[in-house]
């Protein structure tokens, strides 16, 4: 624990003072290259597992098949190009999910595309899925083994092309089949409010042919479907209908919000000028929202990964009492520092005994 304090005191005090004062896509560009660099080798890995990770039997599940060392997982968006899976599950994640990868290479949008909301406690993200593309990123990816679950998530390339419906799907379809023998499961991204387009395929009727087009692609792997958090539960049933006639295994909720009128967000923080959805505390209450809804009309039929405003032990619980069997975060490791993850684990740990839990299966949806 001491070794704990003094990293968060560290990242609060010294690292974070310095990041935020520069551009947020630089740092996080060289700050994926430091962990790229720091992946490569046995030593490398070892030292920040020994200063990071944390392991407790209380946190591990076996879900769909895959076996996953602790409930907490890099969302999308963060490790675009599949650069940091060798370093990621020595942070102490139990499992993450690379990309969004489109079916071509996507430059994405102009920048600026990412700005910080500090008394908010989110991030505007304007990115527009930039990523090497669905070939590049697979070659990278074929011929590596993983220390932890992957996720591959696809979506459609940001192009004005894309827009036109059957183009659109075969683009989905070019990148769901570059990855269909690479990762642990799939997640079909419909829910990324900066591209072309915008969301066509949470209309129930688009969704329904993206899926049978899918479904043709031979593939072992389970198939997550990303939801878009600006949803009403009548929207969410009808999607959860047509998930039920597919090969859907589970859905992620979810993604970034739009909304900029929520009373989590500072108004003097944001601006005009900043563009795209907004990630991290404002989703909090909007995904939660949505998770007990999905897990009260579902049940277990569905896998549930609970998404969006994690910043703490006591978050992540919240989404796993609430249906999540799985967390993903982002933004709170950019707030609070990479010793969130054993920090939040750590935690878990104590809640679950609190409730008198052994193990984190038994607490997901008692709330």
């Amino acid at each position: 624990m001491f070794a704990t304090s003094t990293q968060r005191w560290f990242y609060r005090h010294v690292a974070k003072q310095i990041f935020f004062r520069m551009d947020p896509e630089r740092v996080h560009d060289t700050m994926t290259r430091f962990g790229n660099a720091l992946g490569r080798t046995s030593f490398t890995r070892g030292a920040v597992r020994f200063l990071f990770c944390f392991e407790h039997p209380a946190l591990v599940q076996t879900i769909l098949g895959i076996s996953f060392s602790n409930p907490i997982g890099l969302t999308a968006g963060f490790d675009k190009n599949a650069q940091l899976t060798r370093i990621i599950p020595a942070v102490g994640f139990g499992f993450a999910e690379v990309g969004s990868v489109t079916g071509e290479p996507c430059v994405g949008n102009p920048k600026p595309r990412l700005w910080r909301l500090p008394k908010s406690k989110g991030l505007v993200v304007w990115y527009g899925l930039k990523n090497d593309g669905c070939e590049s990123i697979a070659k990278r990816l074929s011929d590596k083994k993983f220390d932890m679950p992957l996720g591959i998530s696809v979506g459609q390339t940001n192009v004005p092309s894309t827009v036109d419906m059957d183009t659109g799907i075969a683009d989905y379809a070019k990148a769901f089949r570059a990855f269909a023998r690479i990762g642990d499961y799939t997640t079909i991204n419909i829910s990324c409010p900066n591209i072309y387009g915008g969301e066509p395929f949470v209309d129930p009727e688009r969704l329904d042919r993206l899926l049978d087009v899918l479904d043709t692609i031979a593939t072992s792997k389970p198939t997550f479907l990303k939801l878009p958090v600006d949803i009403s539960k009548d929207e969410l049933d009808a999607i959860v209908g047509v998930s039920d006639m597919h090969r859907v295994h589970g859905l992620i909720v979810s993604n970034l919000t739009k909304k900029r009128d929520r009373h989590t967000i500072v108004a003097q923080e944001i601006r005009d000028d900043m563009k795209g959805g907004i990630s991290g505390r404002p989703t909090f209450d909007l995904s939660n929202g949505l998770i007990s809804h999905l897990y009260r009309t579902v049940g277990a039929r569905y896998v549930i990964i609970g998404s969006g405003g994690v910043f703490s032990a006591q978050d992540a619980y919240e989404k796993i009492r609430r249906g999540a069997s799985l967390v993903q975060l982002a933004t709170g490791m950019i707030f609070e520092g990479p010793q969130l993850i054993g920090e939040i684990n750590r935690g878990l740990v104590r809640l679950l005994e609190q409730d008198g839990y052994q193990n984190i299966r038994e607490a997901i949806g008692s709330l």
